[in-house]
């Protein structure tokens, strides 16, 4: 089992910046990939960016140029987004893969003011 925790959604302008964090914990050494995924009101859930073991990373073309993923050697996962839009305004989620199964935060919110 993988548990994984986000943190560092809020409230910001347009313009404006926030990273997001997700701790992963469990069984670590079974992950393969990990990524953030948001769901707008109304909307599917959709891809933001994908990170794998190897570091390769991968994004939604919308938000390649303003987000970055990266992680840390404490299998932590962070999601820098930049120069906000109203239109990022939606939950966040956190996943994680490993060969059986895919894992999901619980969500963190991101609200973006124009």
């Amino acid at each position: 089992q993988v548990q994984l925790v986000e943190s560092g959604g809020g409230l910001v302008q347009a313009g404006g910046s926030l990273r997001l964090s997700c701790a992963a914990s469990g069984s670590i050494f079974s992950i393969t990939s990990m990524g953030w995924y948001r769901q707008a009101p109304g909307k599917p859930r959709e891809l933001v960016a994908l990170i794998n073991s190897g570091g390769t990373t991968n994004y939604a073309d919308s938000m390649k140029d303003r987000f970055t993923i990266s992680r840390d050697t404490k299998n932590t996962v962070y999601l820098q987004m930049n120069s906000l839009k109203p239109d990022d305004t939606a939950v966040y989620y956190c996943n994680a893969r490993t060969q059986f199964k895919l894992y999901w935060g619980q969500g963190t919110q991101v609200t973006v003011s124009s």
